[in-house]
């Protein structure tokens, strides 16, 4: 199944690291995803993000504000899978 990674935020370096983070992360752990940019404010504010950059997987938002590592992201992608709470960096 494909994980959609969604990356909300305006283009700013923090958004681009992000998404850097969120592929090598899905690519280590070998997982197949989509990787969408949004970048309307409007479509961030409608997800009740008013932080950026933003990490949102499969519809759920999973971390705002932050960057995190590979290791972070590699955790957020799984751990739904896994059972473990708790599933953000919120």
């Amino acid at each position: 199944m494909t994980k959609r990674l969604e990356i909300l935020g305006v283009g700013c370096p923090r958004c681009q690291s992000l998404a850097e983070n969120a592929q090598k992360a899905a690519q280590e752990l070998g997982i197949a995803y989509e990787l969408v940019r949004v970048t309307d404010v409007d479509a961030i504010v409608a997800r009740e993000v008013y932080m950026t950059p933003a990490l949102v997987v499969d519809g759920h938002v999973k971390a705002v504000g932050i960057v995190p590592s590979v290791e972070e992201v590699k955790h957020l992608l799984t751990c739904d899978e896994r059972g473990e709470p708790p599933c953000t960096t919120m």
